[in-house]
């Protein structure tokens, strides 16, 4: 299997040497980065690549958060817990370190933004691959004759793939987890149970403040949303497996998985519980549900003492990190269409402006590759 470097061989050198000026003028403990850069320059030279320290690797993903254009929840960038896991090459060692990953950041509730960082691509062989697109997922099992997508329609592809590598698949409810897809270096993907514990895997069931019985619908989502699908690139270093979480926002759970067409679709029935009139969109139905579905997420959430953030709250903590960083003199990009909410976005402070869309690096950057196994094609 051939290596997919994030970038060219003679850009990593420049691109090694803007991260390790930027490492030491934010950490002037560091020191004259001179030595540093000879050592670094040395090693592109003899190897291809080099190995970034200790401090150079917690700085450079909490950087990378730091420049995410896509997410609100930013002001807390400096607090990132990294895990370094280089040394684990393996898929079941991974898959175990995962399941560490998740316990660590699910603190019993009380989410901790948290990476692990597994071994970084190299010229002579690549890094280890998570084909899920976040650690904790629902199967998605594929439409039969006379017969919906059982589960969430976004992880048919990884469903399958799942089966085919022998996966027998869980009871076919609607939320029933996925295996982890791990592929190590020079190896071939397997597939790993999470352990069914709530400290790894602790799911919040969906209920209404007002009842209603919503809770005979068996509504369910996770508490930590562990995106592992995406590079973590630092000066041309790229770090194929390294997933990493904040916590909700309610709105990504209440207004997109639940409520999107192309995913749960739960408006009509939403509507339909509270006796709304769905023959004519005038009527506001979708918007009134939605915001009912939302308020069921943010409750219960906080009934069962997980944290979450709603969209009103991380709107004015992002303009308090707008600030804060420019009080450092320095830019934030942001991308307009994903930092807006997507429910009640022109109430929020973060609608009435416009962002540099610049992408700067460190960052987290989306795997061709994962994306590709993701939808199950080709399985290799």
């Amino acid at each position: 299997m051939e290596t997919t470097q994030c970038v060219t061989a003679a850009h990593k050198a420049v691109a090694a040497e803007e991260f390790i000026r930027l490492h030491h003028q934010e950490n002037p403990d560091e020191g004259d980065p001179r030595p540093r850069l000879a050592a670094v320059r040395e090693e592109l030279a003899e190897t291809g690549t080099y190995r970034h320290t200790d401090s150079e690797l917690v700085h450079g993903a909490r950087v990378a958060w730091r420049n995410s254009n896509r997410c609100i929840g930013r002001l807390y960038w400096n607090s990132l817990r990294v895990r370094d896991m280089r040394h684990l090459t393996g898929a079941d060692e991974i898959a175990a370190a995962c399941a560490d990953h998740l316990r660590a950041a699910t603190n019993g509730g009380r989410i901790r933004p948290t990476i692990t960082v597994f071994a970084p691509d190299t010229p002579e062989r690549p890094g280890p691959c998570i084909w899920n697109e976040q650690l904790i997922r629902y199967a998605g099992y594929p439409a039969t004759q006379g017969r919906r997508i059982v589960g969430d329609p976004r992880n048919t592809g990884l469903t399958e793939a799942a089966l085919r590598l022998g996966w027998p698949g869980g009871p076919g409810t609607a939320f029933d987890l996925l295996p982890l897809v791990v592929q190590g270096c020079d190896d071939k993907p397997r597939w790993f149970e999470l352990p069914r514990d709530p400290e790894v895997v602790l799911e919040v069931p969906i209920e209404h403040p007002e009842g209603d019985g919503w809770q005979d619908w068996g509504l369910r989502w996770h508490a930590v949303p562990a995106i592992s699908n995406m590079c973590l690139e630092i000066g041309g270093v790229c770090y194929p497996a390294a997933p990493f979480n904040g916590w909700y926002m309610g709105t990504e759970i209440g207004a997109r998985n639940l409520a999107d067409e192309d995913r749960y679709d739960l408006l009509p029935a939403v509507a339909r519980r509270l006796g709304l009139d769905t023959a004519s969109e005038r009527s506001l139905w979708k918007d009134r549900a939605l915001v009912e579905l939302n308020r069921a997420v943010l409750h219960s959430f906080d009934r069962c003492g997980v944290a979450m953030a709603d969209h009103h709250t991380e709107a004015r903590r992002f303009m308090a990190h707008l600030e804060q960083e420019r009080r450092k003199g320095r830019e934030v990009s942001a991308d307009w269409s994903w930092i807006v909410p997507p429910m009640s976005g022109a109430t929020t402070p973060v609608f009435h402006r416009t962002y540099d869309e610049t992408e700067r690096s460190p960052a987290y950057v989306h795997h061709p590759q994962a994306h590709a196994r993701a939808r199950g094609e080709p399985l290799v």
